[in-house]
């Protein structure tokens, strides 16, 4: 169960619902959640620091202030006396890497080492006076002390550690600041309740230092086994509620409190939250079937079980937005006198404005509005595409019928990548929300659908660039755009990114299902 995926899981769901696949469902709108859960989901959020992310910061910004602690100190002290030498940069390079890998093993890279001033000072303290006694000692045996001014070499020790314990005072107050705010915080839902969650609560707030918040109870039980509060915690609904809980607020990770002996129903439940962009752990600490311990993950002393984890974290999700950012704009550089050479050919075409906006799905489910050019004739504009364009289709203009070939309509969407950034430039496509096939909305006709919502959609994907663009009329046609999304989600990498953007132009070649 550890080592599902997300095709997995597409699999068994489809197979779960292959009964009604010949039947129309019934169109289906937000659910309906309890005035306990509406609260909060209501609660004001803010999106969440990653903590390996800031501690990765930490370390840039400390040894970029050690470096320029001992290049100051040699620029005033030594440079007037003895001139420039090669020996002083390699020295304060050196000090520089040591001074980060012994503050590394000295533990005081980590969040709540942030939030500890007198801790973590007192460990800083005696982490940068190791670096100079180790320093102290290979200059001494390697003979290098006469190469090197022992005023700069105690300015350097001085000045440094007072520079470091400045910047850890910031530290501490910005990382406070973040935590009341809840940037540096896991907002948690419970996915069961009765005893277990009970015990899983209790074991969570018990301990110091947690960056567990702990939002909500859910669980599909309403009988004695699973009472209306659980641990001091009202019980917020089944976990249908928790799918739609989730789209309304941010959360970032799941913990079953089930036993690993009821396979079946974390299964179903399963089924129902892997389309949620969160990590899902399965709670180890009550079970009486034991693995070692390499095979369990620690949310402070409590064992964990990985389910799920999100498609993007921590520092893929850096790596991603400087993609965006940096290969977004030049794209978007690139294109922008195609861009003024169709805009004029639409203004001359026909009537009504050049760009077009419409509703699409983004990460999450969240309703975004991205930007095309205007294919159609102004009076018959389809903003939700409820009927979706066809073969000589007589709604789309003569230059739109070309644009729309060649995919050069959709590149306004540059814009969305690079400045309002909620398009990615690689991703799952964003369809418009009342696209259907075969007369059903395609979260209908394709059981997982939503899953493809876990990451940024894209302005172009790895399904278009195997054909799987343009009309999408059958359900076979957006099963399969799906699955290519999933397999992305799955194997996503800086590397891959760049494999589609190369060979979305030839791509582009292909029209024939483009209209």
């Amino acid at each position: 169960m550890v080592e599902m995926n997300a095709r997995d899981m597409l699999s068994a769901a489809s197979a779960a619902s292959a009964t009604l696949s010949g039947n129309a469902a019934a169109p289906r709108g937000p659910r309906i959640l309890s005035p306990a859960a509406i609260a909060a989901a209501s609660e004001q959020t803010v999106s969440a620091y990653s903590p390996i992310v800031v501690a990765g910061f930490v370390r840039a910004i400390e040894c970029a202030l050690i470096t320029l602690v001992g290049a100051i100190a040699y620029l005033v002290y030594v440079v007037p006396q003895h001139g420039f030498e090669w020996t002083y940069g390699m020295a304060i390079a050196i000090i520089a890497a040591l001074s980060i890998v012994v503050f590394q093993a000295a533990d005081i890279y980590q969040v709540h080492a942030f939030r500890r001033p007198v801790g973590q000072m007192a460990r800083l303290v005696s982490a940068w006076s190791i670096v100079f006694l180790i320093a102290t000692a290979v200059s001494f045996l390697g003979k290098f002390d006469i190469w090197f001014s022992r005023v700069w070499f105690v300015t350097f020790f001085i000045v440094g550690i007072l520079v470091l314990l400045i910047e850890r005072t910031i530290l501490y107050t910005l990382v406070r600041h973040w935590m009341r705010e809840g940037r540096l915080t896991r907002r948690t839902a419970i996915v069961g309740g009765g005893e277990p969650g009970a015990n899983l609560i209790a074991s969570l707030q018990s301990q110091q230092d947690s960056d567990v918040r702990i939002v909500g109870v859910f669980d599909d039980r309403s009988d004695e086994r699973s009472p209306n509060t659980c641990g001091g915690l009202e019980k917020l609904g089944t976990v249908d509620d928790f799918v739609e809980f989730a789209r309304r607020t941010r959360i970032d990770l799941v913990i079953f409190s089930l036993p690993i002996t009821a396979e079946s129903r974390i299964l179903q439940m399963l089924k129902k939250l892997w389309v949620l962009p969160v990590d899902i752990r399965l709670a180890a600490h009550i079970n009486k079937l034991r693995f070692r311990p390499r095979s369990y993950s620690y949310i402070g002393s409590v064992p964990v079980l990985d389910v799920f984890d999100r498609p993007m974290a921590d520092w893929d999700v850096v790596m991603k937005w400087l993609f965006d950012k940096i290969v977004g704009g030049l794209a978007l550089l690139a294109a922008l006198p195609v861009m003024i050479v169709i805009a004029i050919a639409i203004k001359l075409d026909s009537r009504g404005p050049v760009l077009f906006k419409q509703k699409r799905y983004g990460f999450n489910n969240d309703l975004i509005e991205v930007y095309k050019f205007r294919s159609m004739y102004v009076e018959a504009t389809d903003a939700t595409a409820s009927k979706l364009v066809t073969k000589d289709d007589p709604r789309v203009t003569r230059v739109g019928r070309f644009i729309r070939k060649a995919s050069l309509d959709e590149l306004p969407q540059l814009f969305n990548v690079v400045f309002k950034g909620n398009l990615s430039l690689v991703g799952p496509r964003p369809h418009a929300v009342n696209a259907k096939a075969e007369q059903r909305l395609y979260d209908e006709a394709v059981d997982g659908y939503f899953a493809r919502h876990r990451v940024k959609p894209g302005v172009t994907g790895w399904a278009q660039v195997n054909g799987w663009r343009g009309e999408t009329d059958t359900q076979e046609k957006i099963q399969k755009r799906v699955e290519y999304d999933l397999y992305y989600i799955e194997n996503w990498s800086v590397l891959f990114d760049l494999y589609i953007v190369a060979i979305t132009p030839f791509a582009l070649l292909k029209t024939e299902n483009a209209y």
